[in-house]
């Protein structure tokens, strides 16, 4: 095989040199008990930010409560449990708003552990939102009658300043998409999935990252819907403690970047690999529905599908950010990403499209790095250090089929759902998404490991 150059794209018009366009408008802040003694708070880009909250989460120990970004004033609000006057005084000498709250980490993990206990539905999803200090429960359009009434109860049964719960649009489900369109050919049809971002394995050879459901979805991808393999799953993660694979490209002499591809001949280079914070801005590629950004809505996410082989039986994945940027099917494994070139996550799942709105779940590429061992960019796994999150999460869906459609520059969250069957073949650089129609590849293997 000849020496290739591998690259992350997406197919999307928009590159990133005109991202400032999609920003959204700057959030004034809505925390009326955030304090900061007068010029301790420093002005932090999103992954600064990051930084900061990971070294105070290490200085407080369990009086930390979590933090967010605020984009409008670019600084980082850390909650710190009610009454420790040392912590709070500790978290604005390093630079952060402090606000005190009622729940602390321990007692929002608690809270998620009755909810995995007592509410493990098809259809419902969790995660920690450190702005409202509470966890925050979704539950989509499948959830109705006695299971509403269940999840209902088991929200109420944590306390009204615990959890809040809320429908959501759309039914919770995988995607499949994201950097590169990447292909396979199994049994029933084509399955098309997204290259997330290119990595060094440990052995060193070149290798990439994508979504666990696409590896065990099938061992071998190619760069084209009817070409030759050039690539084979090393590892994949799928249902489980996360949605991730790390694929090996079949020949040692591929060059493989560690950049995304934003359109137009326009690339971003990916220096390091950063944890998401919530309220921080991202950016998402996919070769479905091209450039789209939002903000990161809640840490530590358990999501709950439901498995298309068994009609009472439950996938989980767990510890994933929950976001409002949008996505579709063809959209899974792809890209999510910060302006200045920090890897955040990888293209899971989540409900809506880009037209109706929505939610859409990641990977976090800090944790994928360490479960496998590899290296982005200059060799640095480091990230924020460990989310304050809603404990113990379920769900990673199934792979389903469906016609993919390209979608707006709408931030708003989308679903997507590994293609199968009839696609359209290559989608170019600059394409904002084809449609290809596809059936459902169900893969229920929990820790999938193959060779080259």
């Amino acid at each position: 095989m000849p020496k290739r150059k591998a690259a992350i794209a997406v197919g999307g018009v928009a590159a990133l040199g005109a991202a400032a366009l999609l920003l959204p408008n700057a959030m004034a802040s809505q925390d009326k008990d955030a304090t900061a003694a007068a010029g301790t708070a420093k002005t932090l880009k999103s992954t600064d930010a990051s930084t900061l909250s990971a070294q105070i989460q290490k200085q407080l120990g369990a009086a930390f409560a979590g933090s967010y970004y605020e984009n409008g004033k670019q600084q980082l609000v850390v909650n710190v449990a009610r009454g420790d006057q040392n912590a709070m005084a500790r978290a604005q000498q390093a630079g952060a708003t402090v606000r005190e709250v009622d729940n602390s980490t321990t007692e929002l993990k608690a809270a998620a552990q009755t909810l995995k206990t007592k509410a493990t539905i098809p259809g419902t999803a969790w995660a920690v939102d450190p702005r409202t200090n509470k966890v925050v429960v979704s539950a989509d359009s499948t959830v109705t009658g006695a299971q509403w009434d269940r999840l209902e109860s088991t929200v109420d049964g944590l306390g009204a300043n615990m959890a809040t719960l809320r429908k959501s649009s759309g039914t919770f489900k995988t995607f499949v998409s994201g950097g590169d369109a990447i292909f396979s050919q199994v049994e029933g049809g084509n399955v098309r999935c997204s290259l997330g971002f290119n990595v060094t394995a440990s052995d060193g050879s070149p290798a990439f990252l994508t979504a666990g459901h696409c590896g065990v979805a099938a061992k071998e991808w190619s760069d084209s819907q009817t070409g030759q393999p050039i690539a084979t799953v090393d590892q994949a993660t799928f249902p489980g403690e996360g949605d991730f694979s790390l694929v090996k490209y079949d020949d040692p002499a591929t060059e493989a970047p560690s950049e995304v591809n934003a359109g137009n001949g326009q690339t971003v280079p990916i220096s390091q690999a950063v944890d998401a914070t919530v309220g921080s801005t991202v950016f998402r590629m996919g070769s479905t529905t091209g450039l789209h950004n939002g903000q990161v809505t809640g840490l530590d996410a358990t999501v709950n599908f439901q498995s298309e082989t068994d009609p009472n039986g439950v996938d989980t994945v767990t510890g994933l950010i929950q976001t409002n940027v949008c996505a579709e099917p063809g959209d899974s494994g792809g890209s999510l990403f910060t302006q200045d070139g920090g890897a955040v996550g990888l293209t899971s799942g989540g409900s809506g499209d880009c037209t109706s709105g929505g939610e859409t779940f990641f990977q976090p590429v800090t944790t994928a790095l360490a479960a496998t061992g590899a290296t982005l960019g200059d060799g640095g796994q480091a990230g924020a250090g460990d989310q304050a999150g809603a404990g113990d999460q379920a769900g990673a869906g199934d792979q389903a089929g469906g016609d993919e459609v390209g979608g707006s520059a709408d931030p708003s969250a989308g679903a997507g759902d590994q293609a199968a069957g009839d696609g359209t073949g290559d989608q170019a650089a600059d394409d904002q998404g084809a449609a290809q129609d596809g059936t459902a590849q169900h893969h229920k293997s929990r820790h999938h490991r193959s060779g080259n």
